[in-house]
């Protein structure tokens, strides 16, 4: 059953390199642009190839990385997803739902598991996921929670693995109320961080919610300019200058550097680039991540979710057919924590 009370259609339940011969509801575009560009369409269902699994999609998640395939920025990421227009017409990453067929060299699932990961076009009824890239659905979590968990929460676990977390360090997340920013918050508390959260004015009582001992308004206070200094920054939004994360770290912290919204047309990612460039003459370590999208984070994230200590924050949920708006709260900046689509 979905967020909208349907029931999707049924695919009929197939192994190997067969696939329903069917249509599909899906969000597509055929051109790179603003959310204009995205409109709903009929078309063919996808084939899972051998180490592939098709999956009957109940909700999908929306995060920055959609929005980027979407608008085609950098321009340099182009060259991997299609130069004049997307190789894939259809956007979404992440994805809940259960499995439809099987590819035949695919062995971790059986038709009818309840999975959540990393997909391929996950905007539609239905979509391909390879299965590395797939883990069995957290027990405690409906479709539409677990949907919204794979990109942003492993991008945040990631970020504090390579940021050599610890328990009892002082950890600064800016971003904080955001997609990765809230799970980022939830899992250095959960390894024994005491966590400060950088957000804006009407998402402070969010950043405490999600278990920050410290919140910061970036309207009204510079981060970089308290006397408190922080052994791990997680930089996820915001763009603050590696000037001002120098100073709000400790003489031998780490900053990690996830977001960069708007740095730069062509690479996206000069900030990046100039601290792992400075990164060896200091004392301090600056360091960018390249996210990676694997089953054994989500097999990791699992046991934080089970457990109940880390748990997805969705702002609000959008139908399929609705997914345009859904990329407009996004980029009006108003999601506090995940927005979900549900099919």
């Amino acid at each position: 059953m979905n967020g909208e009370g349907q029931v999707p259609p049924q695919a009929p339940e197939t192994t190997g390199r067969t696939a329903p011969q069917a249509t599909m509801r899906a969000v597509t575009q055929d051109r790179y642009g603003d959310a204009e560009v995205l409109h709903q369409a009929s078309i063919p269902a996808p084939v899972p190839r051998d180490n592939e699994v098709l999956v009957r999609v109940h909700a999908a998640g929306l995060d920055r990385g959609t929005w980027h395939l979407m608008t085609g920025t950098p321009l340099l990421a182009r060259l991997a997803v299609g130069l004049r227009r997307p190789s894939n017409p259809v956007p979404g990453l992440d994805l809940a739902g259960t499995v439809a067929a099987v590819g035949a060299a695919a062995t971790r699932f059986a038709v009818g598991d309840a999975v959540y990961g990393f997909g391929r076009g996950t905007f539609a009824e239905y979509a391909v996921a390879k299965e590395d890239r797939l883990a069995k659905k957290p027990a405690n979590l409906d479709f539409r929670q677990a949907a919204v968990v794979p990109v942003s929460a492993a991008t945040a676990l990631q970020a504090l693995r390579l940021g050599r977390v610890a328990a009892g360090q002082r950890v600064l997340v800016t971003g904080a109320s955001g997609g990765v920013g809230s799970y980022a918050v939830q899992l250095a508390k959960a390894l024994g961080a005491e966590v400060t959260g950088v957000a804006s004015t009407a998402k402070q009582d969010l950043v405490l919610a999600l278990g920050a001992e410290h919140a910061i308004d970036y309207k009204h206070q510079d981060f970089a300019e308290f006397a408190q200094h922080y052994d791990l920054i997680v930089d996820t939004g915001g763009n603050p200058s590696l000037r001002r994360l120098r100073m709000a770290l400790a003489p031998t912290g780490t900053a990690v550097i996830v977001g960069g919204e708007g740095a730069g047309k062509w690479l996206g990612m000069n900030r990046q680039f100039r601290a792992v460039a400075l990164s060896p003459f200091i004392r301090q370590r600056l360091v960018m991540l390249a996210s990676a999208q694997r089953a054994t984070d989500l097999e990791e994230l699992a046991t934080f979710l089970e457990s109940g200590a880390v748990l997805p924050h969705i702002d609000v949920s959008f139908p399929l057919e609705r997914a345009r708006e859904a990329m407009e709260h996004l980029v009006a900046g108003k999601a506090r924590g995940k927005i979900a689509i549900t099919i």
